[in-house]
C-alpha cells in the first residue's frame, strides 16, 4: 500500500486561500467606520457593503502577499546572505563546541548540577528571550536567531522544534504575557482610555505562569528528543543542520590575518563617529523612559578592547565578537532608537561584510558567499509572500469586519466571566487572521470597551482578554508572517510544526483563560 504523502507547506497554505476564497461567497461584506456622536465622541460603526467575492484573485494573492511583506522577506534574503558568509569562516561551529566544553564545565555546581546543566541553559536563553517579548514585543527579531540558536540546539542533542522554542516560543510566551510590551498593552489601553502600563501588578503574575507552564512543556519534550532524537518529528529535515556543522572537531588554522584588523579600524572608526553624534541615549522600557546613558561609548570602547585581544587570538573569536556586539547594537537601537525591520537588517548586512573581510575574502568570493546564503534561504522567503495572501484575500473579500461583527453580537446577555471569555474567543480567532497586535488593538478595542462598560466589566479586563488573545495563537496561525519565517529558515514543514505546537497552543489558551477569571471575580490594583 502506498504511503500517503503529507502535502508540502506551499500546498496546505494555497488550501488555506481556497479556503478563504470560498467564504468570500457565502459571508456578507461589511466594514467598520468612524463616525461622531452628537456629544461629539468618537464611535465605530459596522455597516453592510456588498461582497466581494474572491475569484482568480486566488492566484494574485501571492503577488500581493509578496508586496504586503516584502520587509520580512527582504529582511530574510540579508540574513541569510550575512549569516553564510559568518558561516564559511567556522566561527559559529568553533564557538559551539567551545561554549558546549564550558557548559559541562558547569556540572561541578552541585546545584546546577541537580537542575541540569542544558535545562539551565535552556531555560537561560528562553527566560531572556520571553524578557524581550515581554518588555519591547520582539517578534521579528527572532528570525536572525534562527540561524544561531537552531544550530546550537541540535550541536546540544536536541532538535529544530527546540531551537525554535528557545526564542521564538520563549519570545512569543513573553509577548502573551507583555508586561510592557508597547505595541499590544500600550496600543489597547491608550484607546481604551485607560493609564499606560497600569494593572502591571497582575501581568506580571502572569508573565510567571505562563513561563512557567509553557518552559515546562519545552524542557519536558526537549529531554525526550535528547533521550531518543528520532522521536523528533523533524528528525529527518534536521539532517541538513547535523551535514551543514557535522566539521566541529576544530580542525582549522588559528590565525589573524591583516584583512581582520583593517576590518577592525573601520567598524572602530564607524562606532566613534556614532558615538559622537549620539553621546547619549533615552532607553524606552514600556512607559519608563531612562535618559542620558551614554551607551554607544561604552559600546564602543567595549569593542575596541574585546576586539583587540580577539584578535590576537584568532580571527575566530574576532568575527563572534562581532556577533556579539550585534546583538547588544540590537537591542540598543530597538530600545533606544525604535529601529525595525530595515535597521536590523541593515545591521546583520554589515556584521555579513565585516566578518567577510576579516575572513580576507575578496570582494567577488563575497557576492557568492552572500547569494549562496540568498538561494539557501529562498523557499522561506517565498513561503512568507504565499502565506501574506490569506491576509489579502479575506481583506479583499470585505469579510474581517462581518466576523467579528457577528462574533460581538453573540456576547449579549452573557455574564461577565462568560463574556470576558467570549472576548478572548473572540480576539484569539480574530489573531488567526490578523496578527498583527497593534491593528488588532485598533480594530477591535473601540468595539469591545463601550460593550464591556455596559455590563460592568472593567476595561482593563478587556485589554487583558485583547492581551491573551493576541498572543498564543501567534505560535501557531499560518498568517503571520514572522512564523512562517521562522519555520522556514530553520527547514521546519508547517503541517510538522502545527502536530507538534497544537496541543501546547490549546494549554496555553486554557491557562489564559483561566487568568482571566480573578480579574473578574477578585478586586485588585488597576482593575
Amino acid at each position: 500500500m502506498k504511503k500517503r504523502q503529507i502535502p508540502h507547506t506551499y500546498v496546505i497554505i494555497f488550501y488555506i486561500i481556497l479556503f478563504c476564497a470560498a467564504l468570500t461567497w457565502i459571508i456578507p461584506g461589511g466594514q467598520y467606520t468612524e463616525s461622531i456622536n452628537e456629544a461629539g465622541q468618537k464611535m465605530v460603526v459596522y455597516e453592510s457593503i456588498d461582497r466581494v467575492p474572491q475569484t482568480w484573485q486566488v492566484f494574485s494573492a501571492f503577488y500581493k502577499g509578496f508586496v504586503d511583506k516584502a520587509d520580512i522577506i527582504v529582511f530574510i534574503l540579508i540574513i541569510g546572505g550575512a549569516f553564510w558568509i559568518v558561516n564559511d569562516s567556522k566561527a559559529f561551529d568553533i564557538g559551539t563546541v567551545s561554549f558546549l566544553r564550558r557548559a559541562r564545565k558547569m556540572e561541578s555546581n552541585p546545584l546546577i548540577r541537580k537542575i541540569g546543566v542544558k535545562n539551565f541553559l535552556l531555560t537561560s536563553i528562553m527566560l531572556l528571550f520571553s524578557i524581550f517579548g515581554a518588555v519591547f514585543g520582539m517578534s521579528e527579531e527572532t528570525i536572525a536567531f534562527c540561524l544561531v540558536l537552531v544550530p546550537m540546539a541540535i550541536s546540544m542533542g536536541y532538535d529544530s522544534i527546540t531551537g525554535v522554542c528557545m526564542m521564538f516560543v520563549a519570545a512569543g510566551l513573553g509577548f502573551a504575557g507583555a508586561i510592557l510590551n508597547p505595541f499590544t498593552i500600550g496600543i489597547a489601553q491608550g484607546l481604551a482610555g485607560i493609564p499606560l502600563f497600569s494593572g502591571i501588578e497582575y501581568r506580571l503574575f502572569c508573565w510567571l505562569i505562563i513561563n512557567l507552564i509553557g518552559f515546562t512543556w519545552i524542557l519536558r519534550y526537549a529531554a525526550k528528543v535528547k533521550k531518543n532524537p528520532k522521536l523528533s518529528p523533524v528528525y529527518e529535515e534536521d539532517q541538513y543542520w547535523r551535514d551543514l556543522h557535522s566539521n566541529t572537531s576544530l580542525d582549522v588554522t588559528y590565525h589573524t590575518p591583516k584583512a581582520a584588523w583593517i576590518s577592525f579600524v573601520l567598524l572602530t572608526v564607524a562606532q566613534i563617529v556614532f558615538a559622537v553624534y549620539y553621546p547619549l541615549t533615552t532607553l524606552k522600557i514600556g512607559n519608563s523612559v531612562i535618559e542620558g546613558l551614554p551607551l554607544m561609548p561604552i559600546l564602543t570602547v567595549a569593542f575596541i578592547a574585546t576586539s583587540v585581544v580577539a584578535l590576537r587570538k584568532t580571527v575566530h573569536l574576532y568575527i563572534l565578537n562581532l556577533l556579539f556586539f550585534t546583538i547588544f547594537y540590537l537591542i540598543t537601537g530597538v530600545m533606544g532608537y525604535g529601529w525595525y525591520i530595515m535597521e536590523i537588517a541593515t545591521l546583520f548586512f554589515v556584521l555579513g561584510l565585516a566578518a567577510g573581510i576579516a575572513n580576507n575574502r575578496t570582494p567577488n568570493e563575497l557576492v557568492k558567499l552572500f547569494l549562496d546564503g540568498c538561494k539557501d534561504i529562498m523557499s522561506a522567503a517565498l513561503v512568507v509572500g504565499l502565506a501574506g495572501g490569506i491576509i489579502v484575500i479575506l481583506q479583499d473579500g470585505k469579510i474581517i469586519d462581518t466576523i467579528l461583527f457577528n462574533l460581538a453580537k453573540g456576547m449579549e446577555g452573557l455574564g461577565q466571566v462568560a463574556t470576558v471569555g467570549m472576548m478572548y474567543i473572540i480576539q484569539t480567532l480574530i489573531n488567526l487572521v490578523i496578527p498583527s497586535g497593534s491593528a488588532k488593538a485598533a480594530l477591535t478595542m473601540p468595539i469591545m470597551t463601550p460593550f464591556s462598560e455596559l455590563i460592568g466589566l472593567s476595561k482593563q479586563v478587556t485589554v487583558m482578554a485583547f492581551q491573551f488573545g493576541d498572543g498564543f495563537t501567534n505560535l501557531l496561525t499560518p498568517t503571520s508572517g514572522v512564523l512562517i519565517a521562522v519555520l522556514g529558515v530553520s527547514r521546519i514543514p508547517y503541517d510538522k510544526w502545527f502536530g507538534w505546537a497544537w496541543k501546547f497552543i490549546l494549554v496555553m489558551v486554557i491557562v489564559g483563560f483561566l487568568l482571566l477569571i480573578p480579574t473578574v471575580l477578585v478586586p485588585m490594583n488597576g482593575f
